[in-house]
Parts: structure tokens; C-alpha cells; sequence
């Protein structure tokens, strides 16, 4: 099944300017298996979404259709046929 994931500014650098991408995974995959195979098609941008330890960085925001994973089972969240990943880098000042 596709899934479609939207990448931000800063990391279309890995997808050749590419905003929205779709991987293909298995049926009854979850939001770490949209990750890899989105990591397999465009190496390095991976590590950008995923710290050292495999959990999504402490400033990157990821959204499965309209919800937060942090919120939700994050990286076991499921992302059913037609899910829309979202990847939003955190923005802060003053």
C-alpha cells in the first residue's frame, strides 16, 4: 500500500526538491515502517526524523492524517492504506 508523506523545506534536499512522497509498505504498517521504507528510497533523511537512539527527535513533529504521534502510539502508530505523514520541523523564538 502507498502512503504519502509530506517533507519539509529543510530535508528536500534528500528527495531532489520532492514537498510530497510516497513509499510503499506493507498493509497494517505503522508510522516506523513509513520511516524506513521513506529512509531506504531517500538515505540520510532518516536520521534527520530519528535520533541515535531511534526515537523521533525532541524537535521534529510528525503527524499521522491531522494527529500528533506524541500524542497518539508514536513510532507504532498505525498509518492505514491512503494516510497522509506529515514531517514538521519545531519552530521557536520570540
Amino acid at each position: 500500500m502507498s502512503v504519502a508523506v509530506r517533507v519539509p523545506t529543510i530535508l528536500r534536499t534528500y528527495t531532489k526538491g520532492e514537498s510530497d512522497v510516497s513509499v510503499e509498505v506493507p498493509d497494517g504498517a505503522t508510522l516506523a515502517d513509513v520511516l524506513g521504507a521513506l529512509d531506504a528510497a531517500y538515505p540520510g533523511i532518516g536520521a534527520r526524523v530519528l535520533d541515535d537512539t531511534g526515537q523521533i527527535r525532541r524537535f521534529v513533529n510528525v503527524y499521522v492524517n491531522d494527529d500528533d504521534v506524541r500524542f497518539s502510539d508514536g513510532l507504532q502508530t498505525p498509518t492505514p492504506a491512503g494516510a497522509k505523514v506529515s514531517v514538521i520541523p519545531a519552530v521557536a523564538g520570540g
